[in-house]
Order: structure tokens, then sequence, then C-alpha cells
């Protein structure tokens, strides 16, 4: 997986975005847990001993697969206290993109404090993929895509924000003062006015630049542009995070979403709009309880 690079990265004070993301140093290396996770083969008895090695060694990872396994919403009807008892709950496909998501998201403990409130976006990146959860178990099993899949592209559709605090902390601070005070504002118009490249872009290059799967690019690159041609690679998953955020507009890091939800944002992912209100409800009960394990 590429980290190095022997081009500089320019030394201009006035970063151009667009430029900048194409020099590889200048991005963020996939911390090497994440790496090591998503090589491994999970196949074998091998794989499966060394993914609870892993996790094991990470206590906040360790600390968070616990504490989700306790979940009713994740089918925990008795206390677990280990990692080992938690991933007989969960499974390991699903236990392994959840590390995964959580390994990456720790990049958020390297940026610097400042307006761009990394808590808010574990916030709104953890409620996100658990409303995608809850959404799925709605949706036709025919078209219902994998937790773990849901679950990973949930918990990273936002990165590019964290890509931006990492490129140009001065100009993602300025973009979250613009997010407080227009609060009616979609934040991709005001990313467009301020930036050369908006999150959804700049997400996708970092998802490009760690090799990630091409689906899991496409989510990043496209979750608010569901409509484009290019987008297919990432649905139904795209369409199940506008919902999600529709549902919860206003929980962790604001995005001023449109929260007009129309029949076909149920029907186009094969839910009856007569049991909104109901899966609203259950979405909303499922993000507070992932919140209160982040």
């Amino acid at each position: 997986m590429p980290t190095n690079s022997t081009d500089e990265v320019p030394s201009n004070p006035n970063i151009d975005l667009r430029q900048t993301v194409k020099y590889i140093d200048a991005l963020p290396a996939m911390p090497a847990i994440a790496q090591k996770l998503l090589a491994l083969s999970l196949d074998s008895d091998k794989g499966e001993r060394e993914m609870l090695m892993l996790i094991e060694q990470d206590p906040q990872i360790s600390a968070k697969i616990i504490g989700l396994s306790n979940l009713a919403m994740l089918g925990s009807t008795r206390k677990t206290t280990s990692v080992k008892d938690a991933v007989a709950l969960l499974g390991m496909n699903r236990v392994k993109s959840i590390s995964t998501g959580i390994a990456i998201m720790s990049l958020s403990t390297k940026v610097a404090s400042g307006k761009f409130k990394t808590q808010d976006l574990w916030l709104h990146s953890f409620g996100i993929a658990f409303a995608m959860l809850g959404i799925a178990r709605a949706m036709p099993a025919k078209i219902r895509p994998k937790d773990d899949d849901v679950f990973l592209a949930g918990l990273l559709h936002d990165i590019g924000y964290l890509a931006l605090a990492f490129l140009d902390p001065k100009r993602s601070d300025d973009l979250h003062v613009r997010f407080a005070a227009e609060s009616n504002c979609p934040a991709l118009s005001i990313e467009r006015e301020m930036l050369e490249i908006c999150h959804d872009e700049l997400g996708a290059e970092l998802a490009r630049h760690w090799n990630l799967p091409d689906e899991i690019i496409a989510v990043l690159r496209y979750h608010h542009t569901p409509d484009v041609v290019e987008v297919a690679a990432g649905q139904p998953i795209v369409h199940m995070i506008g919902l999600a955020e529709k549902l919860l507009a206003s929980f962790g890091i604001h995005e001023h979403v449109d929260a007009n939800i129309s029949d076909e944002d149920w029907e186009v992912l094969g839910i009856d709009p007569s049991k909104a209100e109901e899966i609203g409800v259950h979405v909303a009960e499922q993000a507070e309880q992932a919140a209160a394990v982040y």
C-alpha cells in the first residue's frame, strides 16, 4: 500500500487542494492495524486467530467492539466482556469491518484541535453507520448489502473532512466556522465556494490512496450525488447514506442536508413508505445507542 513518494509537497502557503492531493506524502498513511485487518483472509482458522490478536492488542478497538456487542440492536442477549465473546456474537466479517473503520477513524487524534471538532465527525459517522444498519433491516433481502460493507461505508463516508484537516488546517477551520454561521446552507454549496475540491472528492482520493475497494471509493465520492452514472458501484449504499443523513440531519457534524424525505427515497431501497415513521424512530434509537458506545 503506497505511503511514500519522492515527490515534494508544494510549500506555497496558499494551498491548491486539487493539486496537493496528487502528492502522496501530503495524505495521511492508513494506520498499520487497518492495513493488516484489510489484508486478512478470514477463510481459515489462522486468519481468525490473527484478527483476534490484532484487536486484542488495541485497547480502543477492543473496548468499542465489546461495547457494541452488548447493544440489543445487534442481537445481544447477554453481557460480553471479552473480544472473543464479542466476535462470536457479532461475527468475524462484521467485526473485521467495524475494527477497520475504527482504526481508520483513529486518525482524527492526529489532527490539531481547532474549529473542526473531530468528536463530532466520530459521532456523526457512527450514527450514520448504525442508522444504515436499521435501514438495511427494512430492505428486501435480495438487494440488501452485507452488514460489514454497510458499516464500513457509513463510518468512512465523510472522511474527506479529516483529509482536509490534514492538508489545510486553516481552511478546514474556516470552513467549519462557515458551517456554524450559515446553518441553512448546504455544506457542498459552501465547500464549492471556499475550496477547489469538496469533502466527497477528497475522501475518495484518500480511499484510492489507501487502495480501498472500488465500491467504498464510489460511496465516498458520490454520496451527495446519488443520481450520477458513475455512482453505480456504490449503490444501494449511497442511497442508504442519503436517507440516513436526512433522518439524522443534526447528529454530530452538521452538513445541512435537505431533510425532506420523499416516497422515492424509500422506494428506491425497496421499502414501503408507509413504514417511514416506524423506521425513523428505530433509526434514531440506534444512533443514540451508538453514541453511548462512541
